[in-house]
């Protein structure tokens, strides 16, 4: 097997990874279970510092097992019992006695949540106080990505300087592009990439649940009342956006099953994978063949996102949709060509749309970027394509690099501003 293909596979299993609940508020549980363990015993306090991204993403969405929204909840919870073992599914075994027990720390004044200058966009310190001694956990570049701990002042764990997080520097040094990435899709033994058949299972639950229960916003819910009602009908397209809304539903809303995330994201990760799954099912595709769409579509999104901040003012689902209308075209029998059509589109279509922070109507954008993937692959196929309009070039590399410019030095004021009109 060739030596990048390998490095593919290493970055996949780097950042594809199930989660329970929205990364960034269960990056503070992470580093609260963290701190109380390096603590010894259950923190009389907790002080949580985050950088900006991270409290964006955190104010409005559910805690999963909790019921309750925000950075608080999530600390106490991840304090009191969150199993830090269990990286981002910390919270997996929550009961609501221990749920009960978090909002009491939180009632007695014994949380604090603030803001925090710094130059990371994944950034949460802890700092756990009991029994009269005081643990610190940083974590900084990474959701779980743990960088340093200290116990009444002395360091007990340092990251390793070169210790690699899931941010831009992902794909550095690896010879990667939307063509490598096809081939290796398409060509790569099937038994070394199976595994990301679990997304499938994984975010097909979750789509299951967020039709079956109410969660949030229920957009996946009202399309399908409107199909009953013979307002909408179930085509490809409905049925596509319905169940990936609803999937965003159940995990915005604090469903207590995990969702198998992309680059830190649930719903990037749902994006990345109910259209691919609905598409291979109208196809009638066999497992293999699913198998190498879900890579194209999982590493597509991590390569294009390798060009911009993990965390930023631009919406992920944009580059992420992008990736899975590329894998759609495969499904059905389309050229590379095609393939690299069907990104042209999704980003000219939905690159304009910002993140305001994690939250039920997160669900509403995820079906809009599903919905242009949809449209892009079947404008892909009939060989319709935008070329060398606004910041879409003609060669998918160049649009992928203005993506990267326009998120990374056009948006920060963006993000800035959104940030301050949350937090006013």
């Amino acid at each position: 097997m060739k030596q990048e293909w390998q490095q593919y596979i290493d970055i996949i299993n780097q950042v594809v990874k199930p989660a329970l609940g929205c990364t960034e508020p269960i990056a503070a549980a992470y580093a609260s279970a963290v701190a109380a363990d390096t603590l010894g015993s259950e923190p009389e306090s907790l002080e949580v510092l985050v950088s900006d991204n991270l409290y964006k993403n955190s104010m409005g969405v559910y805690v999963p097992g909790t019921g309750k929204v925000g950075l608080a909840i999530a600390a106490a919870a991840g304090a009191l019992a969150g199993d830090s073992d269990a990286g981002l599914e910390v919270l997996a075994s929550i009961s609501p006695e221990q749920v009960a027990r978090a909002q009491q720390m939180i009632d007695a004044g014994q949380v604090t949540v603030r803001r925090t200058e710094t130059d990371e966009f994944i950034y949460c310190c802890v700092i756990a106080r009991g029994a009269g001694h005081e643990a610190v956990v940083r974590i900084s570049g990474g959701h779980t990505l743990v960088v340093e701990k200290l116990l009444d002042g002395k360091q007990v764990f340092a990251a390793e300087p070169n210790a690699k997080a899931a941010t831009g520097s992902i794909c550095d040094g690896v010879d990667i592009s939307i063509a490598s990435i096809y081939d290796f899709a398409t060509q790569v033994d099937f038994e070394r990439i199976r595994f990301i058949l679990k997304a499938s299972d994984l975010n097909t639950r979750l789509s299951d649940e967020g039709m079956a229960r109410a969660y949030g916003l229920e957009v996946g819910r009202t399309m399908k009342k409107s199909i009953d009602d013979g307002m909408l009908a179930e085509d490809l397209l409905n049925k596509i956006v319905m169940c990936t809304a609803a999937a965003s539903d159940a995990r915005m809303g604090g469903a207590t099953l995990p969702a198998m995330s992309n680059f830190g994201s649930g719903n990037q990760g749902i994006a990345a994978t109910i259209p691919v799954v609905i598409t291979a099912q109208r196809y009638q595709c066999d497992e293999e063949t699913l198998a190498r769409a879900l890579i194209m579509s999982h590493l597509g999104a991590i390569y294009i996102k390798s060009y911009y901040p993990p965390l930023s003012a631009f919406c992920g689902n944009t580059v992420t949709s992008a990736a899975a209308a590329m894998a759609m075209v495969y499904l059905a029998g389309g050229s590379f060509e095609q393939s690299c059509f069907a990104i042209q589109n999704v980003l000219s279509d939905s690159a304009g749309m910002v993140c305001d922070g994690a939250k039920a109507s997160c669900a509403m954008k995820v079906s809009t970027s599903s919905c242009a993937a949809v449209r892009s692959f079947l404008m892909a196929l009939n060989r319709h394509a935008v070329s060398n309009q606004g910041i879409i070039a003609r060669d998918v590399e160049q649009t992928i690099r203005n993506i990267g410019q326009m998120v990374s030095h056009g948006m920060t004021s963006t993000d800035s501003t959104i940030i301050n009109i949350m937090s006013a």
